[in-house]
């Protein structure tokens, strides 16, 4: 199970103030238990590690296919539509012959991405609920015509579709084309479709177990129900962060010690800020890969301005480990590391890191994994969706819309043209 430390935390946080906000917190977790606070419509994904159990058996016959033949799966998608899965393969399986396309406008990432694949056998994944969302569609429309020029006679079973079950683009395309299809839930927002077929089918393809990723955010969905205040770690974190932003902490940074999380924060930041950001307020989401961003946003997160919290992201048990070697000299001045090993060292970074930081005012705490497989990150997954959810009823902000995200799609359809909206004036503007 996921746990949550918050033993630095006590300069920053008054503990009546704490537990004032923890007890509103609890309210909160009933309304989303209940299914009565904003945005109910779209707690979909609170059933997910259960509800998905039923798509182990579909899903692995296909990601099986796509192993057999050899193949590279390229997933096409935007935002939530990819990020739960990259950070997935990446933490478990990075070698894997899973790749992403459609999350970006590139003409020559794509065609590299093409070049690259063009004598390897590929099947495509697209995915989206609607199937006119700008990148993925375009991305879509290039690589369909190169698969279709590739495989004449059997194109149509190298690509599966997964979007809305009843409606949308990409249904209407997968009816009509006889193309496999997973269905997105429509009561699931992307941000938080990653236990569902948006991201099973390419983290089974990359090998994962996803009856284990499935059951691990079940255990823990099950363990926040099960307990309320300091001993949920899900309402603990979302009252730090809601107590700590109403204090002025409006940047919240994401740190791992670990790079196969890397992806991992940027899941989270789409599901933070997408979620939070509304109503001019919002935690603005972060994230730094430790150690290596102490060398070079190391000064600004010591000294500079304190509007930042800081939350650490600690694998318990990471996995095989290596001893540092005495090399018979002390040319580097680090012998008197020799005989400790990386995993020792790495937690010592930890702890130097969080007293340097509260010590230079920034209010540090840590969310702990108990080890890197796929039930620990099924966990990971539903904790820091519950606690988003919390924190952002705690705002007093519904975090399952995000109606500005159609600000920047409306001026790029002005300023192309699109049928139905207004062309930009002469100004450019």
């Amino acid at each position: 199970m996921i746990t949550y430390d918050v033993s630095r935390l006590t300069g920053f946080l008054p503990s009546e103030d704490l537990a004032a906000t923890l007890a509103q917190v609890g309210r909160q977790a009933r309304n989303l238990q209940d299914r009565s606070g904003p945005g109910s419509e779209m707690l979909g994904w609170l059933d997910l590690p259960e509800k998905s159990q039923a798509l182990i058996p579909s899903v692995d016959l296909i990601a099986d296919e796509i192993r057999q033949d050899g193949a590279t799966l390229i997933c096409i998608g935007i935002g939530g539509s990819y990020l739960g899965a990259n950070a997935a393969i990446t933490a478990l399986a990075p070698g894997a012959k899973v790749v992403f396309a459609g999350h970006h406008l590139s003409a020559s990432h794509l065609q590299s991405l093409m070049d690259r694949l063009a004598d390897r056998p590929v099947y495509l994944n697209v995915i989206s609920k609607s199937g006119t969302t700008t990148e993925p569609g375009v991305a879509f429309r290039v690589l369909q015509k190169w698969l279709k020029n590739r495989y004449p006679e059997s194109w149509q079973r190298r690509i599966i579709v997964t979007t809305d079950p009843a409606h949308g683009a990409l249904h209407q395309l997968a009816e009509a084309e006889q193309l496999r299809s997973f269905p997105i839930p429509p009561d699931v927002g992307g941000r938080f479709s990653v236990l569902s077929a948006v991201g099973l089918l390419p983290i089974a393809t990359a090998g994962i177990d996803i009856s284990s990723l499935l059951q691990g955010a079940r255990d823990q969905l099950d363990a926040l129900t099960a307990t309320e205040g300091e001993d949920n770690p899900a309402q603990l974190l979302a009252t730090v962060r809601s107590n700590l932003y109403e204090r002025g902490y409006q940047i919240e940074v994401l740190a791992s010690f670990h790079p196969e999380l890397q992806q991992v924060a940027e899941w989270w930041k789409q599901l933070a800020g997408e979620s939070e950001g509304k109503d001019h307020r919002g935690i603005f989401p972060a994230a730094c890969a430790y150690t290596t961003d102490l060398h070079s946003l190391g000064q600004w997160l010591q000294e500079g301005e304190r509007t930042v919290m800081e939350t650490f992201l600690w694998i318990d048990d990471p996995g095989p480990d290596l001893i540092i070697p005495d090399t018979g000299h002390d040319i580097d001045g680090l012998a008197y590391l020799a005989g400790t090993s990386l995993a020792t060292l790495n937690h010592t970074a930890l702890a130097a890191v969080t007293a340097a930081h509260t010590q230079g005012g920034v209010p540090c705490s840590t969310v702990t994994m108990p080890r890197l497989d796929a039930a620990s990150l099924g966990a990971l997954f539903i904790f820091f969706e519950v606690t988003v959810a919390l924190t952002g009823y705690q705002l007093g902000i519904n975090p399952f819309n995000q109606p500005g995200v159609e600000a920047y799609k409306q001026e790029l359809f002005r300023r192309l043209a699109k049928p139905g909206y207004s062309p930009p004036d002469s100004s450019g503007s």
